[in-house]
Order: structure tokens, then sequence, then C-alpha cells
């Protein structure tokens, strides 16, 4: 007899999607900012730290650049927590912070720092869809 195993998806770590579409991560629109060495720094956290950076093109709220998107673990997903939008995120101060969230888990597991907590932003969606009530 023939059976089949059907086993559970594999645990998603805590992933942080970063913006490197037409203004994020652009040195024209933000040269005071080493976007490489930011990108570097937040790999090189995810592989000590067992969480993960992904990059994308435009995420849309380019006068927020950079933005860099929190995506909850299935744990943290599990305890309620959502996606999260960060704007502004150019300096190392705000690189330093998206670093300890993830480390302490990210969105359901901990609370975003304080200091970051100022720059989260609405996802474009939802930006759109309370702007046409």
């Amino acid at each position: 007899m023939n059976r089949s195993v059907i086993r559970a998806a594999a645990p998603r770590p805590c992933t942080l999607v970063v913006c490197r579409g037409c203004c994020c991560g652009n040195p024209r629109k933000h040269p005071g900012t080493d976007h490489a060495w930011q990108l570097d720094r937040l790999r090189a956290g995810a592989a000590e730290h067992g969480f993960q950076v992904r990059t994308t093109d435009c995420l849309g709220p380019c006068d927020q650049a950079n933005v860099i998107v929190v995506q909850p673990s299935t744990a943290g997903r599990r305890a309620g927590g959502r996606a999260v939008w960060v704007g502004f995120a150019t300096d190392d101060d705000c690189t330093d912070e998206l670093l300890r969230w993830a480390r302490a888990g990210g969105p359901g597991i901990a609370e975003p720092p304080p200091t970051l907590a100022l720059q989260l932003i609405r996802p474009p969606r939802e930006a759109h869809s309370r702007a046409r009530r």
C-alpha cells in the first residue's frame, strides 16, 4: 500500500522585506545613506540570528523611502502579528532597531522598539482606502 505523508510546512522566521526599487536604495534621493552597507548589515544580522532578509522592487510609498516591511514569523502570525511597514529607514539607528526587533521575534512576538514605532507607516492599499472614505 502506498501512503502519502502530508507534512506541515516548515515554520517561517520573521522576514525583513527591503525595498530597493525606484526611490529606496537610491543614492541620488538619499545621498547621505550607505544603502549597500544597510543591506549588508541586515543580511549579516539575519545570518547570525535566524531571521530572513529579502529585497524587492518598489513597494509603493516612495515619498517615505527607504521602506522596509517586517513580516511576522509563523509563531508571530499565530499570535496575531501582521506585516508592519517602516518608512524613512535611512540611518544606522533605524537599522539597529530593525535588527533588534527581528532578533526578538518581530510582529506578534515582540513590540517594535519605541523609536522605530515612530517610523511606522500605513501600507499603500490601507492608506488609499482610508483616503477614499
